[in-house]
């Protein structure tokens, strides 16, 4: 059975509890969730499963130090994939964004993680129907599926677990 490496940005935690949440319902098969301002592209390859999570923040930004926030995350990171080889990895994506507050940009963080991941070689799994999310627009969609899970804390907060468990179950084969 493989490991699961889980790596995450958050500013506000949220991402963070999300990857905790995941870490334990995976029990053993999960290595301790890992924020991605204190992570190396080496790190994350020695992973052939990784679960990787993200907020939109404002206007579709990553977060990073350009979005207001005090520590490097994903804007950062991201650049350090150009030239990496994830050929052979899997990568399932996770986001958090507000459907209600950014309609135009909910969840396009999924996005730049899936062009990113995707570029550098890796297989994506773990794609979920946009149906029953309200939004205009999101770089996160591939037709009319999102390129991994969305979450909406500030808005849905009471469909997370039901999605999570079920998005954690539809991609389990790829750690088994």
């Amino acid at each position: 059975m493989a490991k699961v490496g889980i790596f995450f940005g958050t500013d506000t935690g949220n991402t963070r509890k999300v990857a905790k949440a995941i870490a334990t319902k995976l029990g053993d098969a999960a290595d301790k969730p890992v924020n991605i301002n204190k992570a190396s592209v080496d790190d994350l390859l020695a992973y052939d499963v990784l679960i990787v999570g993200s907020p939109t923040y404002g206007e579709g930004e990553l977060p990073g130090m350009s979005a207001g926030h005090d520590n490097e995350s994903w804007e950062e990171f991201l650049p350090t994939l150009a030239g990496a080889d994830f050929t052979g990895k899997t990568v399932a994506l996770y986001g958090l964004g507000d459907q209600e507050g950014y309609p135009g940009h909910f969840v396009d963080a999924l996005g730049f993680l899936y062009d990113a991941f995707a570029d550098a070689g890796a297989t994506i799994v773990g794609m979920t129907s946009s149906a029953g999310y309200t939004f205009k627009k999101s770089k996160a969609l591939l037709g009319d599926q999102f390129v991994g899970l969305a979450l909406d804390e500030d808005n849905q907060k009471e469909l997370s677990e039901g999605r999570l468990s079920d998005w954690l179950a539809s991609i389990s084969s790829a750690w088994a």
